[in-house]
């Protein structure tokens, strides 16, 4: 009887143990530096300080404030871009028509590429001598020379449709599979009722596809706030910080500037607010209910 009640436990001892270390221990070990001045450079300065590094944060720091309003609107902006977009994409490409296979790895291969290969690329799009623009200015459209990652008024944008190149395809694969499950009983038992394409869509596709869309949105706006090697390389966050998001500041804080325990104090706050929102967007949204 004593075996039979163990062995459960035994069992998942294993996974327990991993979860210990890979989860726990990380979780802890930037909460326990949050609560310290630890930074390499001035090691006499360094030990327990409370709560200090995040009275300054809140207080003194206007560029974490900044940096979380651009996480913020880096996150909306992608995601709902992306969503949009993927979806469409899923709905071509679920269509039949010739050519569908080269469709469907065109529209896919871009997630194949990694984030600092995908900046390679479009830094040579973006280039201001030998780039996109270059060649619209030689056809009358704009001018030469337009370097549209220097400048504050252009760099969102341009940022936003790097990001939107890697980031559709994540979309568009999940949203294709979920569509090829939908009965096709479904759709002809609603065009017996009368209804059209749109309704069809509406009624039909749209409630399939909502437990699909709802995940799909919070693991890549979880990937949109954490998002660092793009920007990184591609702006580095400027010009004037424009474009750093709290990961990229952490980043900064903790690697360039040696300055773990502000650094740790920044990650601990980025990860209330990733988890806050992401408990409020799952009880919204009823995910996993049929209502």
């Amino acid at each position: 009887m004593r075996t039979k009640r163990w062995a459960p436990y035994a069992l998942i001892a294993p996974t327990l143990v991993l979860m210990a270390v890979f989860l726990v221990y990380p979780i802890g070990s930037v909460v326990y530096y949050s609560l310290q001045r630890y930074n390499v450079t001035q090691p006499w300065k360094n030990g327990f300080v409370g709560l200090e590094n995040f009275r300054s944060m809140f207080t003194e720091d206007p560029l974490f404030w900044q940096s979380l309003a651009f996480s913020a609107k880096w996150v909306v902006v992608e995601v709902g871009l992306q969503l949009l977009l993927g979806l469409v994409l899923a709905l071509i490409v679920n269509e039949t028509f010739l050519g569908r296979g080269m469709a469907r790895a065109m529209v896919f291969s871009p997630w194949a590429v990694s984030g600092v290969l995908t900046t390679g690329i479009w830094i040579l799009l973006y280039n201001p001598s030998t780039g996109i623009f270059q060649e619209l200015a030689r056809w009358g459209i704009g001018d030469p020379g337009t370097s549209v990652l220097g400048d504050p008024a252009t760099v969102f944008p341009a940022t936003v449709v790097t990001e939107l190149w890697r980031g559709v395809p994540f979309f568009a694969i999940l949203l294709l599979a979920d569509l090829q499950s939908i009965p096709n009983d479904l759709y002809e038992a609603a065009a017996v009722d009368g209804a059209g394409r749109w309704r069809r869509f509406i009624s039909v596709t749209l409630p399939h596809l909502k437990d699909a869309i709802i995940l799909s949105t919070l693991l890549r706006a979880v990937w949109e706030f954490n998002n660092v090697d793009l920007i990184y390389t591609l702006t580095g966050g400027g010009p004037a910080n424009q474009t750093t998001t709290l990961p990229l500041y952490v980043a900064r804080k903790a690697v360039d500037s040696h300055d773990f325990g502000y650094g740790s104090a920044l990650t601990v706050a980025g990860f209330v607010v990733l988890l806050f929102f992401s408990i409020l967007y799952l009880r919204l949204s009823k995910f996993g209910s049929r209502a």
